[in-house]
């Protein structure tokens, strides 16, 4: 279902352009993926020291030359959310300094993406806050993947391309050849998001839990809006976290007559106790996230499917570089 090219056929045409002047270099955040990204281009990522001194302060150094060079910086701003945003704004600088001609950060994963917005007096807009710093740092341009919310894109006074999981995804759900489906949004600001998918996955019908919030992380969901019997619920959104929200919407759809629940995610952040709650037998049949955070060996369960978006990141980069549509790749 996805319309961005395959592997084989962008590297036949790679063969034929000139790449000596596009650099891949990736942070510490997320390697494997940058990697997988850099063979999908067909190119080697750009070496890069990252180390940290003593007092903590961290140091970076780009071990080859750059100069008049179009880079694009990997670095998902993931845990420890500080350090990886520090780091991705050492490279810029260091790029900058190293007179490359323009900056990409790349980053799949959006820290301090749900703070975007004033939900109480006395709050920052940390949202807000991080791109301004990005910006400040020198890069030239983001490309970032599902981002908690629309206006963020907005935030960067600096082009910032916005590209979504949900192809990877759906493409993954196809194969399983699932009957009676009925997508479903954990809570009335995934509505959006939920019937982009709906409509994707052949026109699937459509549920809405109802959802109140008492604090942070903690989440209690009431009813369901929409029919679930006899279906299987596909639960999707942006991210999972401690996994408060998911689960108990996965719990109540169940209770409502759902034969079988999928949660699907791009980012599979897995905050504790999100492996337990997750893990618990009968509640999931599958937990279906990207790449976008890498997950350590002990965060994987039985139930949990990782899906690589390294070739759709790769299609974006290789795009931007090129100067060519990236919306095209998602009619």
């Amino acid at each position: 279902m996805t319309s961005f090219i395959t592997a084989s056929t962008a590297q036949n045409l790679k063969t034929n352009q000139n790449t000596q002047r596009l650099k891949l270099i990736s942070g510490t955040s997320n390697p494997i993926l940058a990697k997988e990204i850099a063979s999908y281009i067909g190119i080697e990522d750009v070496p890069l020291v990252s180390k940290r001194f003593a007092d903590g302060e961290l140091y970076v150094q780009i071990q080859q030359s750059i100069r008049g060079c179009d880079v694009f910086l990997i670095q998902p701003t993931c845990a420890p959310v500080n350090d990886s945003l520090m780091e991705l704004m050492i490279m810029v600088d260091a790029c900058k300094r190293a007179s490359a001609r323009q900056v990409t950060a790349v980053i799949p994963y959006y820290g301090y993406a749900r703070a975007d917005r004033k939900t109480a007096g006395r709050e920052s807009i940390t949202a807000k806050l991080s791109a301004n710093l990005l910006v400040a740092s020198g890069v030239d341009r983001v490309l970032a993947m599902d981002l908690h919310s629309a206006q963020i894109q907005g935030y960067f006074d600096i082009p910032c391309d916005h590209i979504y999981g949900s192809p990877v995804l759906i493409d993954y759900l196809s194969t399983k050849e699932l009957e009676e489906i009925v997508v479903v949004s954990p809570d009335v600001g995934g509505v959006a998001r939920a019937r982009a998918f709906a409509k994707q996955m052949n026109d699937a019908p459509l549920a809405i839990i109802d959802k109140r919030r008492a604090a942070h992380n903690i989440a209690q969901s009431l009813t369901v809006i929409g029919d679930v019997s006899n279906k299987t619920a596909i639960l999707i959104d942006d991210m999972i976290d401690t996994g408060g929200t998911i689960c108990a919407g996965a719990e109540l759809l169940r209770k409502e007559g759902a034969k079988g629940v999928i949660a699907c995610a791009s980012h599979a952040v897995f905050s504790p106790p999100a492996i337990t709650r997750l893990s618990a037998e009968g509640l999931f049949e599958e937990v279906v996230v990207t790449n976008s955070i890498p997950i350590p060996k002990n965060h994987c369960f039985e139930q949990l499917k990782v899906l690589s978006v390294a070739n759709m990141l790769g299609e974006a980069i290789w795009r931007i570089h090129e100067e060519s549509s990236i919306s095209s790749m998602f009619r």
